[in-house]
This record gives structure tokens, C-alpha cells and sequence, in this order.
């Protein structure tokens, strides 16, 4: 007779609120046991069995339960059948911040606004003191919130993700903070994934005071034309001689004034612990694949320059 009082499932409805993170490649086991830990479920088991028979797939992302809730509630929420009852929004990483609010103000309903007002007030949510708004902070990611769920939380959620990511590489020092998403927001919008330790390694070596060859200037077209306004992957030689473009660091030295998008886990680590390299020039020869070459001069760079420039002769309209 032992274990035949073993509670397989809850009644319901449950109560409170459960936040559960979903990783990516994560499986339906894995996260069944994260939600027994949490009491979100009475037995892994039978919650897996529950999902499978529903034949749902797992996507990444933050997952709002209530405690004790039935397997069948449960598996709803992890694949949004019950989107009625839900905020749900998802944020690709490279987005710039009034993308990200656009996004977040159509799933959830929450006023454009609101939302706006509550950037511009960057401080309440423990960002570094440099930040102006929170343009580098708002985590990509598929998120789902309970309705009523208020704007500042929402908004505090995803903040605390990148936080939290920068504490996990090390990086606690605020000023250091702020850096580090600049520097990932850069990584993020130049490079390929798989490239994007070496981008940051060659972003922190063209920084270096004693490097004459690129003189502390990044030269990154992303962030002039996020200085601009626009998205283009050309720039005229005007557009990268004008020092009043703030993040224009063709003409200025250093770092721009702030982020340029908001960077995912990858970018993060990658800036936050870049790839030990001599190279100090990179450029993505094809837009579809995002390989990048990298280089250590100038010559061997203007050669990779070459090949970009067939690639877009080739895929007419793709480089504009």
C-alpha cells in the first residue's frame, strides 16, 4: 500500500504567482521537475504525460503558473492555449528599444505611453546611473504574463534578466555594467553568432590606447546609423565624418554614448568575456549565412571588403 496516497494531480485552480524559465533545448522532463520543485505540479510523471498527450512543443522563454495548479492548466500556459488568459510577446534580440515597447504594448495591451514614460525613468529599475532609458536592458525572449500583470513589472522582469546574465559573467561593477551591454549591443547587430566572441575581442582591441593602426575608433556602421535614426548597411563618407552624431564612432574615439539595441545571452557573455585575438577589423561577407571574416590590417580587411561588395552585387537590393 505504500506511496498510494501520493498526490498525482492538483485540483486547481492554484493561486499565486510562479515565474518558471524555460531554456532553450530544454525538455518536457526537465521542466516537469521545476515545476514540482515549485509546486506548480503534484508529479513530474504524470505532468509529462499530460503534455505529450497534447502533443505540444516546448518553446524558450519565461512562463508565468499559479501554485498547485492541474497538469492540464499547467500545460496550457507552456503551450499558450490559454492565450486569452496571457500577456504574451516575444523580443528578438537586436531589437532597438522602441521596438521592443512596440512589441510589449501590442501583446499585453498596455498603452504605448505608459510604457514610453516609464523608459525615460530608467533609474527605478536598477540599471546602471549612465543609462538615459533602458535601450540595451529589455532581455530578448518569448515572455508570458498573467492579465493585470502592471507595465513597471513587466518591464522589471526583463530588466532583472539582463542583470542577472551580466552578474552571472562577473560584471557587477555598474559603469562596467553599462559598458559591457554597449559593447554586447555592438557584437549583436556586427556579427554571426558564431563570430560573436571574436567581434567583441577585436571591439576591446581597437580600444586599447596604445593601438595606432585604428587609433581607439571602433568604426562600426551599426552604430552610426543607430546615431541616424535608420537601418542601412551603407553609409556615405558625410554621414561618417560628422562627429556630432554621438554614436558615431567613426569620428569619435571610444565607445558610443550608449547601446544601440538590445543584445541576447550570447552577445553578453561574449562582451562580457570576449575572444583572446589580434584581429582588429571584421566584416560580414554574407548577409544570409552572417559569415565574417576577420583581419589584423588594413590590407588584408579591404580584400574581404571585396567579397562582401560581390556578394551584394550578386543579391541585388540586399545591401541597401
Amino acid at each position: 500500500m505504500l506511496g498510494m496516497d501520493k498526490v498525482t494531480d492538483y485540483p486547481g485552480p492554484g493561486s499565486g504567482s510562479v515565474t518558471i524559465t524555460v531554456p532553450e533545448g530544454s525538455g518536457p522532463k526537465a521542466v516537469a521537475n521545476e515545476l514540482v520543485a515549485n509546486r506548480v505540479v503534484a508529479d513530474s510523471d504524470t505532468f509529462v504525460k499530460e503534455f505529450l498527450s497534447e502533443g505540444g512543443e516546448l518553446s524558450p522563454g519565461s512562463f508565468t503558473f499559479r501554485t498547485e495548479m492541474k497538469n492540464a492548466d499547467a500545460v496550457a500556459v507552456l503551450v499558450n492555449k490559454d492565450a486569452s488568459r496571457v500577456m504574451y510577446f516575444a523580443l528578438s534580440a537586436g531589437l532597438r528599444i522602441n521596438e521592443s515597447l512596440e512589441a510589449i504594448s501590442k501583446g499585453s495591451g498596455i498603452p504605448m505611453q505608459e510604457l514610453s514614460a516609464l523608459n525615460q525613468a530608467p533609474g527605478q529599475f536598477g540599471v546602471p546611473a549612465k543609462a538615459k532609458n533602458l535601450e540595451g536592458f529589455l532581455a530578448p525572449g518569448e515572455y508570458r504574463f498573467e492579465l493585470g500583470t502592471s507595465a513597471k513589472d513587466i518591464i522589471q522582469k526583463l530588466v532583472t534578466t539582463t542583470l542577472d546574465e551580466l552578474k552571472a559573467q562577473g560584471v557587477t561593477d555598474p559603469a562596467k555594467q553599462y559598458d559591457t551591454v554597449t559593447i554586447a549591443s555592438i557584437v549583436q547587430a556586427e556579427g554571426g553568432q558564431a563570430d560573436y566572441g571574436n567581434v567583441a575581442g577585436a571591439i576591446y582591441n581597437r580600444l586599447k590606447p596604445n593601438n595606432v593602426e585604428t587609433s581607439g575608433l571602433i568604426q562600426s556602421d551599426a552604430t552610426v546609423t543607430y546615431g541616424l535614426g535608420k537601418k542601412s548597411f551603407h553609409l556615405t563618407e558625410e554621414e561618417k565624418a560628422d562627429k556630432s552624431n554621438a554614436y558615431n564612432t567613426y569620428a569619435n574615439v571610444g565607445l558610443p554614448v550608449g547601446p544601440i539595441g538590445s543584445p541576447g545571452k550570447t552577445a553578453i557573455d561574449a562582451a562580457a568575456k570576449p575572444t583572446q585575438n589580434d584581429y582588429l577589423y571584421w566584416v560580414t561577407i554574407n548577409l544570409d549565412t552572417k559569415e565574417t571574416k576577420f583581419s589584423k590590417t588594413l590590407a588584408e580587411h579591404n580584400t574581404y571588403v571585396e567579397q562582401y561588395n560581390a556578394w551584394c552585387q550578386a543579391n541585388a537590393g540586399r545591401c541597401v
